[in-house]
């Protein structure tokens, strides 16, 4: 009997949170490769889905004018899109960070959340 209780023990204060802290830095690394948080942080000032006006040929300053405005927009819109999936990308890390810590919390304070419902029924019945 004391060998199953230390068993029980080492498996849910040592094996279980080992295999917790996995799932939490796997859900981590979804987080960051599914929001693609460094690759949008690289090509931040990149054009939007690559558009891009190309550079007429010859001397005519309003078509250059043109092209670089273009280009301009194209860039501003990818930074803003960029910056909104980077924010939403933070915020679910932060949400994934403080429910893999309300879980672990949860999981090492069970047992004695156990123990306080059995007390109560008891006492209840009694």
């Amino acid at each position: 009997m004391q060998v199953l209780i230390f068993k029980w023990l080492w498996w849910q204060f040592f094996e279980v949170p080992k295999n917790i802290f996995k799932a939490w830095k796997n859900f981590l690394r979804f987080g960051l490769n599914y929001f693609s948080i460094p690759l949008l942080l690289k090509t931040f000032f990149s054009p939007w889905r690559r558009y891009k006006v190309f550079y007429p040929r010859g001397f005519d300053p309003w078509a250059y004018f043109e092209t670089f405005f273009s280009n301009l927009i194209f860039r501003t819109i990818g930074a803003i899109l960029r910056s909104v999936l980077i924010i939403i990308g933070v915020f679910f890390e932060i949400f994934v960070f403080f429910a893999g810590l309300f879980m672990l919390f949860l999981w090492y304070i069970l047992p004695f959340i156990l123990l306080w419902g059995f007390y109560h029924g008891i006492r209840l019945i009694l």
